[in-house]
């Protein structure tokens, strides 16, 4: 019972001691919560801005005037135009020009023409248009001489000078030849007309002349 006392006062000084010299831990501070930061959230918002266009309606366009209706003009008064009278009818067309065979020219005269295959004393075409160009220059005037040969016989008479040919312009030459330039002793009621032109120099000297053109065109007195 001694030996039990003993050895509790023992333990007890021990763990007295014990207690006295290990240290005392200091409490750890637990950690203060941090509130955590906001975070700001922006949200931008698009807001759709009207815009207000004016837009023009085009003019529209103005009705059509009506259209009056105009009745036709009248018809003109027929114009009074003097009854042609016709050429002979072996004459054929009497339009021209008509333009001479180059092989009857002769080396001195070049483009002669006469104005209509016909021509008469009473009927149209009264008259007949001769025009020639010499191709030689020492020709300054032409004679036109002619003759009348009987188409309802045999009868042709003798040549004839008519005169000079008008000179426009050096070396062109034209002559017009009426019905009444015939002589009264040698017109027929149907003739050919034959021609013939000479050319002459500054002394009046035949330079040239061209071969006999015959049976091209026709002379009457009366009309067929």
């Amino acid at each position: 019972m001694r030996k039990f006392v003993v050895l509790s006062l023992v333990l007890a000084v021990a763990l007295t001691a014990c207690g006295a010299a290990a240290p005392t831990e200091a409490p750890v501070a637990e950690p203060t919560a941090v509130p955590p930061t906001a975070e700001v959230i922006v949200v931008t918002v698009e807001v759709p801005v009207e815009v207000e266009v004016t837009v023009e309606a085009p003019a529209a366009e103005p009705a059509p005037m009506p259209t009056a209706t105009l009745p036709p003009p009248p018809p003109p008064e027929p114009t009074q135009v003097p009854p042609t009278v016709a050429a002979p009818a072996e004459s054929g067309s009497s339009e021209g020009p008509f333009t001479v065979p180059s092989n009857l020219w002769s080396p001195y005269f070049k483009d002669i023409t006469y104005s209509s295959e016909s021509f008469s004393l009473r009927c149209y075409p009264g008259e007949i248009i001769f025009n020639a160009v010499a191709t030689d220059p020492y020709i300054v005037d032409v004679e036109l001489y002619y003759r009348i040969e009987d188409r309802q016989g045999t009868y042709i008479t003798e040549w004839k000078n008519s005169g000079k040919m008008d000179s426009p312009s050096p070396g062109n030459f034209t002559k017009t030849f009426s019905g009444e330039d015939i002589h009264p002793d040698l017109r027929k009621q149907l003739a050919w007309f034959d021609f013939q032109l000479i050319g002459l120099n500054k002394q009046a000297d035949a330079v040239g002349r061209t071969e006999k053109i015959v049976q091209m065109v026709t002379y009457s007195i009366d009309c067929p």
